[in-house]
């Protein structure tokens, strides 16, 4: 069995090891997800030095070892360096990254993901550094097909209760619909209505017959709790369980706020970069908004928090509304 192996990756996360090796995280095309030692990458000079930077993709000659497997041989073929010189840039670069280390898979192909993830950071590289609203739009679109790659995607065409179509309506300054995190996306607020009122008669339909049968008094609207999955359930008595799956809303989003997230699902951003032009989004909350239900859907549905949006945040709290 031959000792060494060629795989074409990214470098996703870099930390030193020893005195001049560095440890790298890499999202290779043929074996998903491997961790490899680049031995002399610190030393001044050496030539895995910038072959090992943050999202520098390289074809790869690697020796297998005892515990760490150890890169030969690097050839650089595609690097991003403008992603480190612009601070919102690197941020969001970042934050893909982390997605990408919690749904790839290790000794696996893993052809699509690493293409979509360099398909999303050479766009993030050619934007222009102003208005920054654009990275965050272009952050928005990447995260939203990571999760559509992932399976996870969440629904925003129609109801998640009803099945049935959402159409923003623009006419109307106070229509909205609410978007729950658990239930998955897209909820019709008369659905919810009419959902809540039957789980309001099931309830006291099911308190009369306890009553009658001398089970105590009917539990009251009061009663009832939330779940840890986001799920109002009853509060049980000794001879009687049930539970009524009503959908907690994270948040209600109008007619334009819907209609970004719409547009996500598209390939391309010719779509998304007409809506950025439309006088009827407001850079400063719109996209910060898309952007913020759709990180709370994905660090739900992950299991894990984005550390780097903080990053995000930060810099983006920092700058001036007119570099918005």
């Amino acid at each position: 069995m031959s000792r060494t192996y060629k795989a074409t990756g990214i470098n996703l996360k870099s930390m030193p090891l020893g005195e001049s090796d560095r440890l790298l995280t890499i999202l290779t095309q043929e074996f998903g997800l491997i961790r490899v030692v680049a031995p002399g990458a610190r030393k001044q000079n050496s030539k895995l030095g910038g072959r090992s930077g943050l999202f520098v993709v390289n074809e790869l000659l690697i020796a297998k070892g005892r515990s760490l497997d150890k890169i030969t041989q690097a050839e650089t073929c595609e690097s991003y360096p403008g992603l480190s010189q612009d601070l919102g840039k690197l941020a969001a670069s970042q934050y893909l990254a982390e997605m990408v280390l919690a749904q790839a898979l290790s000794e696996q192909p893993q052809e699509e993901l690493f293409c979509l993830l360099n398909e999303h950071l050479s766009r993030l590289q050619q934007l222009p550094s102003n208005p920054v609203i654009l990275v965050l739009a272009h952050l928005t679109h990447a995260v939203f097909h990571l999760l559509a790659l992932a399976g996870i995607t969440p629904q925003v065409q129609v109801c998640c209760l009803s099945g049935r179509s959402l159409t923003p309506d623009f006419n109307d300054p106070d229509w909205r619909v609410g978007f729950s995190v658990p239930a998955g996306g897209t909820v019709s607020l008369s659905a919810l209505q009419r959902l809540q009122a039957e789980g309001e008669k099931r309830t006291r339909r099911q308190g009369d017959k306890e009553t009658r049968g001398g089970l105590g008094e009917i539990p009251s609207i009061s009663s009832l709790t939330f779940s840890k999955q986001g799920v109002v359930a009853e509060a049980t008595s000794t001879s009687y369980h049930h539970r009524q799956e009503i959908p907690v809303l994270n948040t209600r989003i109008n007619a334009t706020e819907l209609n970004l997230l719409q547009q996500l699902a598209a390939a391309e951003l010719n779509q998304l970069n007409t809506l950025l032009l439309d006088a009827s989004v407001s850079p400063d909350t719109s996209w910060q908004f898309i952007e913020q239900i759709l990180r709370q859907y994905t660090q739900y549905h992950l299991g894990r928090p984005i550390r780097s949006a903080v990053l995000l945040d930060s810099y983006f709290a920092s700058l001036p509304n007119s570099a918005k």
